[in-house]
């Protein structure tokens, strides 16, 4: 599989963050949508099929971490491949991030 055979769903309130994670899959060839909640996020996973989700952990209402035992728990969304990325990043938190299912952890600032 190729970049451009991947569809992948960010997640991610900030319009900068939003911009290097799009700029950054973009650049080879990813496909993406962005959402800017987790509960804007449940609405495109229950649209479309993705090959894989970047979280953000800090979202307005429902937090990362929720969404991800959230996405986790559904057996339609369960197999999809989560990477957690924060600005917030401590020993507890990629323990917390684990522990939930993620399947890899970036810690912000991501670079473009």
């Amino acid at each position: 599989m190729n970049g451009s055979d991947w569809f992948v769903l960010a997640v991610e309130d900030e319009p900068d963050g939003q911009e290097v994670v799009a700029g950054l899959l973009g650049h080879f060839g990813v496909q993406v949508d962005v959402a800017g909640s987790a509960e804007e996020a449940l609405e495109y996973l229950d649209q479309r099929q993705y090959d894989a989700l970047i979280l953000d952990l800090a979202l307005p209402g429902m937090d990362g971490l929720t969404l991800l035992t959230t996405i986790r728990s559904n057996p339609s969304t369960a197999y999809l491949p989560c990477v957690v990325i924060t600005a917030y990043h401590s020993s507890l938190v990629k323990k917390q991030a684990v522990e939930a299912g993620c399947n890899g952890y970036l810690t912000k600032p991501l670079q473009d």
